[in-house]
């Protein structure tokens, strides 16, 4: 049930749902790729895909000195149909 819980509290933000939306449709991005997108700090940007990252909701890379960030392709059921719903 914790579990549940903190993901259910990870998904429940604007700017994480924007940011989910951003890499559905991008597939992969860079941090400062995605805070231009939706109009957002690249430190607070940064903050919100760590705890995505956390979650296990999306993936992380890095490059040289660059850390691209993409959707997980195992998803847990909650987050699989809040993906399917984002427009």
């Amino acid at each position: 049930m914790r579990e549940l819980e903190k993901l259910l509290k990870t998904l429940a933000n604007k700017r994480r749902l924007l940011i989910l939306k951003y890499l559905k449709e991008n597939k992969k991005a860079s941090v400062g790729e995605i805070a231009g997108a939706i109009n957002l700090s690249f430190r607070s940007t940064s903050k919100h895909l760590a705890i995505l990252s956390a979650a296990d909701v999306v993936n992380r890379d890095q490059q040289g000195l660059q850390i691209f960030y993409s959707l997980n392709d195992i998803q847990k059921q909650p987050v699989k149909f809040i993906l399917g719903n984002l427009i």
